[in-house]
This record gives structure tokens, sequence and C-alpha cells, in this order.
């Protein structure tokens, strides 16, 4: 019986949440004011270090102890799906004085945050940042139904001195995407049918001209294909990271 419950412990044990599996990856961005450090919590969630400030980007339990992290400065909410807008890891990161800026349908859920709209620019906590439309056009529901209609997600670009980054949410490759300047890395989302193909990826890319960009939420899409897609386009580095 003794060795019945141990067996019966171990494999309880063994369905712990992936993230208790691999430390996080991490990348470091030079910029003329510091390092920007982003770590990879995996599926649309980011956590960035940009000199003592923290940002968590769509914290989702799912993937992270949020507990273990550090509490954010600021988060930025990109669309109210439950795998982007969690209460409980927003619970787990916030203080009293985090400041979470989200978008009006995210502001149903979430009192007290400060509401961008698509087309917004606001200085925040010393950061600029751009509210991005971030919708479908062509991946819709069965009922006809975008996934992510208009007007109501937003990507980010971030400027972090001489630095700007683009977190681009659940969306296609907008026009509004494909107008955008001087980003210096970039994060599309990959993960069908709720977003782009990595043919609509690579059309993205080469509209905008990232310097590094990160396939993310990419579910079961092989992100290989999108490095194939990009070979030529030596101005872009493709970089792949665990965000599945």
């Amino acid at each position: 019986m003794k060795a019945a419950l141990i067996f019966l412990f171990m494999g309880i044990c063994s369905t712990s949440p992936a993230f208790a599996a691999a430390p996080l990856e991490k990348d470091v961005i030079n910029t003329t004011a510091g390092d920007l450090e982003i770590t990879f919590i995996g599926h649309g969630s980011l956590m960035l270090k940009f000199g003592s400030r923290i940002i968590h980007v769509d914290p989702f339990s799912k993937l992270a102890d949020y507990t273990k992290l550090p509490k954010a400065d600021l988060v930025f909410l990109t669309h109210e799906h439950p795998d982007h807008l969690d209460q409980v890891a927003l619970l787990n990161v916030t203080t009293a004085k985090t400041v979470t800026v989200l978008t009006e349908k995210c502001a149903e859920k979430v009192p007290n945050g400060t509401v961008m709209k698509n087309g917004d620019v606001r200085k925040i906590e010393g950061i600029t940042v751009e509210a991005v439309p971030a919708y479908n056009i062509i991946q819709k529901r069965d009922n006809g139904q975008p996934y992510h209609p208009r007007g109501s997600g937003n990507g980010y670009v971030l400027t972090f001195a001489d630095k700007r980054l683009y977190i681009a949410g659940d969306t296609e490759n907008v026009p509004e995407m494909n107008q955008l300047k001087r980003i210096d890395i970039a994060f599309l989302p990959m993960n069908l049918p709720y977003t782009m193909t990595p043919e609509m990826v690579a059309a993205a890319a080469r509209a905008f001209k990232p310097k590094v960009l990160y396939p993310y939420h990419y579910g079961e899409t092989d992100p290989a294909r999108l490095v194939s897609l990009l070979k030529e386009n030596r101005d872009i580095e493709v970089r792949i990271r665990r965000m599945k």
C-alpha cells in the first residue's frame, strides 16, 4: 500500500504545469539607455525589464508561476480573451502602484486601467506607447464573425530609448501593421486558425522590415516554415524561442 501511495504521489507530481520543467529563455537588447531584457514566458506572454521597470504582457497563469516572478510596474493587455486577460495572473503580478494598459473590452473586466484605443499614442511611465489595431480580415468563426473584430484589440509599439518594440497581439497582417516604421524588434502571432499563417507573417515582415522578428503564440504551426520563407531577407533576423 505504501509503495502504491508513493507511485500515486509521483504520478500527481508528474502532471505539474510545464513551467516547472525548464528555465525561461531570455534575450538582451542593447539600447542607448541601457539593456532591455526580454523574458519569453510562452504563448502570448512576455516579461520585459528596462532599467528598474518590470513590464508584463498578457500574463497567463497556465504558463508560469506568477507568484514567483517580479511584480509589474506596467502591464499591457492586448485583448479580452482568457489566454490574454487572466484575472489570477493579474492579481499575482500587480500591486497598488501597477499601471495596467488595456483595451475598452478589457476595461469591462479590469477596473482602474489606462484605456488606449486603436491609434492612441501616450507617454506612460516614461515609455512612449502606440496602440496599433489588431484584428482579423480573413480568419473567421463558423458564423462568419472574425475571431478578433476590428477595434477590440491592440498591438503595442513601445519605445525604449533608441529601440522600438512591436508586440502585435492577436491579429493578421492588417494594413495598419504594414505602415509601421522603424521597428527594431517585432513579435508576430502565427497560431492557426486564429491569426496568421507563416506566409502572412513573412509578408508583414517584408512590408515593415523589423530588424529582429520573433514569431510568437504560434501553437502547432512550425516556425521553421517562417525561417525558410525569410531566408533571402538578410535584413530581417528571425529568432525562434519557446513561444508555443
